[in-house]
């Protein structure tokens, strides 16, 4: 019997550390970044700031500073929001009861103002992106494999094309093939789109058109995805390159723009139906992916936390009510009319944006429950 307990206080610890403390802790993490950058701006214009909030619903800790701002952590920690004077609603929507003349208000500040503090907080997630790329870049130097091909897979795009093992891949549609990673990317993001590359063979390079062959492949998380593949492999030895820190703030930011383009692309493809909206996870399957990568060690969940807060900055951007995007296209739209729209309108927006976000939310979940095999649990059940 104490054995018994035992093990199940053992696999409780095992499970709050190797499950719940990362996932908790990036998402915190990204969350907290993501909040101090409207913060941050927010108090540098002069706003008012009610409440600094990690999380949605009950209280679990709270505290005031002397700015009067309250500090919280909330039940719920799937988001944050900092509640500005004036503001109706965590989404930062106007309410209808404040002081015009107030210039703490955030709804009274100069447009130019208004926006700088919106977009803080998906450029806060960007720049977090940078600043932990150039941390490993730095420390760990930049991994790299040459584009040169060990095998070639018969009967695939790149057989067909005529590369041979032993070339050289150095350009791929107009850029420059630096690294393997570099040529993956770019095949991700073309799907079933013509390629064209040049290959240096023999001192010699010569140009090659392809069109990659789409795969249903398994992320070795019991995962599938669509994706591009030409038929082709290197040979890694798992190099890394030293580079200064000018070079590595660099690369870190190519890095953080080659993800947001190939998001996009990836979007794209979902709207016009390359892609299947099944390849989207919900917090249910983000929170998985963290678990399991924090089982391969601190750098992998490092390197992941990055393109996380890169993926958040993203999603926040996009133009829908209720999010930072949504509030900038209003602001654009007054930026062109000389005057905000009507409360009527803006209230319409809200409720359209909340639509579309609570949809998204049950798609994904919906997505990560058939992930998750619930649906066929339940359908076992009735069988």
């Amino acid at each position: 019997m104490i054995d018994l307990f035992a093990d199940g206080i053992g696999q409780v610890i095992d499970l709050l550390t190797i499950w719940v403390l990362p996932i908790l802790l990036v998402l915190g993490a990204l969350v907290f970044f993501h909040e101090l950058g409207h913060y941050s701006v927010a108090r540098w214009c002069g706003v008012r700031i009610e409440a600094f909030s990690i999380g949605f619903g009950r209280e679990v800790v709270g505290w005031n500073d002397k700015a009067g701002t309250r500090w919280r952590i909330a039940l719920l920690p799937l988001g944050g929001y900092v509640k500005f004077a004036g503001d109706e609603n965590a989404a930062s929507a106007p309410g209808s009861n404040f002081d015009p003349d107030d210039p703490s208000i955030f709804h009274n500040k100069p447009l130019w103002q208004r926006a700088a503090v919106v977009f803080a907080g998906p450029a806060a997630n960007f720049i977090l992106a940078v600043v932990i790329f150039v941390g490993l870049f730095t420390a760990l130097g930049q991994p790299y494999t040459p584009a040169r091909i060990n095998t070639v897979q018969p009967d695939s795009a790149a057989f067909e094309a005529g590369l041979q093992p032993g070339d050289l891949i150095v350009e791929a549609n107009g850029e420059r093939i630096d690294d393997f990673a570099d040529l993956k990317r770019i095949v991700a993001i073309n799907l079933d789109r013509p390629l064209s590359l040049l290959v240096e063979r023999d001192g010699q390079v010569i140009a090659r058109d392809m069109t990659p062959r789409i795969v249903e492949e398994d992320d070795g998380f019991g995962r599938t995805s669509r994706a591009g593949r030409i038929g082709v492999t290197v040979t890694s030895d798992g190099a890394y390159r030293q580079v200064g820190l000018g070079g590595a703030v660099v690369e870190s930011v190519e890095r953080v723009w080659e993800t947001v383009t190939a998001s996009l692309t990836a979007v794209g493809d979902m709207v016009v139906g390359n892609r299947s909206v099944n390849e989207l996870r919900g917090p249910p399957g983000i929170a998985e992916v963290v678990g399991e990568v924090a089982q391969l060690g601190i750098v992998p969940l490092i390197n992941l936390a990055a393109f996380l807060s890169i993926s958040l900055g993203l999603i926040n951007l996009f133009p829908i009510p209720m999010l930072d995007g949504g509030h900038l296209l209003f602001y654009a739209v007054e930026a062109v009319r000389g005057r905000p729209l009507s409360e009527s309108a803006q209230e319409i927006g809200y409720r359209i944006g909340l639509a579309l976000v609570v949809g998204l939310m049950v798609l994904v979940t919906v997505n990560d429950i058939g992930h998750f095999g619930l649906f066929d649990q339940v359908q076992n059940l009735f069988s």
